[in-house]
Parts: structure tokens; C-alpha cells; sequence
């Protein structure tokens, strides 16, 4: 005699634990980021559900969404039961987050912390595999005028033209500089680099009557502020 055969489909599981229907009866904050992938790629495979390969997924990058949303299309694929257009559906869902994160990020009208620095340009480098050098350009109320990229792939002096931050700095009339750049690797521990780079355009600065505020060293999920570590 046959053994009775499991099924993975949410279609035969109970209302309560099917993700859509959990979502119209409890709302969105009632659903695991699991079940809210699920959701997203709309089935499994004949041998898991849908919610059970999303656990899978998650389970590769710790559970962190911020890391699953470095992965690429052709990585998503590498899981059994997620072809392209379901691979397509989490990378898009995930950069639409990223989106309105950043969307939200640039309402910030005024800079009254190096949180509020942080906040602003996380969305921005906090994802990337490689470093950027950014400037915040301030007027005297400490409201940022402009952002801008100024170097791409590493600090040093060769790649921050310290006579472009100033050129800019003139023509917007900006009274206050803020720096900034990310570290890949995560580690929040300023270089040798890094302080030199500050200490150089601090001086360059002080010629024009301009003030180097801070400068945040942005990771995925914290940040190092030069000021309120004394270093400026």
C-alpha cells in the first residue's frame, strides 16, 4: 500500500497560513519577510512551498534583505524552483524598497546630526561593492544644497580633486562641507587614508572661510562620524 503523498502547495494549507490570504486578514506587518517573498514568486517547486524556498533564500545571505538585495538575477537563479521572471520579481521588489528608502532619505531638509548624515546617504552607498567619495554642500542654516559624487573605486589623493569640491563649493555659495564615503568591507575604523584626505581638504577649506563639518564613513548598517569621534 502506497503511503499518502505530502503536498507542498499553499493551496491546501489553511487560510491563516497562506501568505495572501494572511495579508488581506491581518495586514502586511502580520507577514514574515518569507512570506512576503512567497508571495513575490507565487510558487515552489514539487518538493517544497513556496514559503519553504523562500526560507532557503533567506537562509543563504542570514536572513538580511539588505543582502539579498546585492544579489543578481543569475544568483537568484542558482535556487532550484526560482526561474527568471521569479528571480526578475525579488530583484525588482527589492530595488523599489531601496527606492522609497532613499525617496524618504532626501525629505531630510536639515542636517542636525551625523544620524541625519547617515540616513541620507545609506540608501545611496551603504549597498555598494565598491567605495564613493560624496560631498554635502551646506548654506549657513545647515540645509544640504547639493550631494555630490566625487570619486569612484577608492580615496585617495589622486581621485579627490580637492580644487572641484572648492569650485563647487563657490558657485553654490555653500558655507559648510560635510564628507563622506563607504567601506565595502563593513568595518567602521578610519584609514590612514581616509584621515588624510579629511585633514587636507579641511585645511583647503579654511583659505575660503569654509568648514569642513564631519566626515561619515557609511556601511550597510552603521556609520563612523570624524567629529563625534574628535577627529575633526
Amino acid at each position: 500500500m502506497k503511503g499518502k503523498t505530502t503536498s507542498f502547495s499553499i493551496k491546501h494549507w489553511a487560510n491563516d497560513d497562506r501568505p495572501r490570504e494572511k495579508l488581506l486578514q491581518k495586514g502586511l506587518g502580520a507577514l514574515s519577510d518569507a512570506e512576503l517573498i512567497a508571495i513575490l514568486i507565487g510558487s515552489g517547486s514539487r518538493s517544497e512551498s513556496a514559503v519553504e524556498l523562500s526560507k532557503r533564500i533567506l537562509a543563504s545571505v542570514d536572513n538580511n534583505l539588505n543582502d539579498l538585495g546585492k544579489r543578481s538575477v543569475k544568483e537568484l537563479m542558482k535556487f532550484k524552483g526560482i526561474g527568471e521572471a521569479k528571480a526578475v520579481s525579488i530583484a525588482a521588489a527589492l530595488e523599489m524598497g531601496r527606492r522609497r528608502r532613499a525617496e524618504e532619505a532626501a525629505k531630510v531638509a536639515k542636517i542636525g546630526s551625523s544620524r541625519d548624515v547617515f540616513e541620507l546617504l545609506q540608501p545611496i552607498l551603504g549597498d555598494l561593492g565598491h567605495e564613493e567619495f560624496w560631498i554635502l554642500y551646506l548654506n549657513n542654516s545647515n540645509k544640504v544644497m547639493h550631494k555630490a559624487q566625487l570619486s569612484k573605486g577608492g580615496i585617495t589623493g589622486t581621485l579627490v580633486d580637492i580644487r572641484l569640491i572648492m569650485k563647487q563649493a563657490l558657485q553654490l555659495g555653500a558655507v559648510a562641507l560635510i564628507l563622506a564615503h563607504n567601506h565595502p568591507s563593513g568595518t567602521l575604523r578610519p584609514s590612514a587614508a581616509d584621515k588624510q584626505i579629511t585633514e587636507k581638504v579641511a585645511a583647503a577649506t579654511k583659505v575660503l572661510d569654509l568648514k569642513v563639518l564631519d566626515h561619515i564613513i557609511v556601511t550597510q548598517q552603521d556609520y563612523y562620524s570624524f567629529a563625534d569621534n574628535s577627529l575633526l
